[in-house]
């Protein structure tokens, strides 16, 4: 079994949620069904590609 490929548009809401609306980590991670892993490592790629340094 490989591992999921989440889409890009997917990513971004999901940090969002942590972001932008408040959520915290783990409650997004439970309810999407994504590790807490992948979505610290979603936010620090989002933070690169906004800050220019990707």
């Amino acid at each position: 079994m490989g591992k999921p490929n989440f889409s890009d548009e997917f990513k971004r809401d999901a940090v969002a949620q942590i972001t932008e609306r408040g959520y915290r980590v783990a409650e997004v991670s439970e309810r999407l069904g994504v590790s807490q892993h992948s979505l610290y490592a979603w936010k620090r790629q989002l933070a690169k590609v906004v800050s220019g340094d990707a």
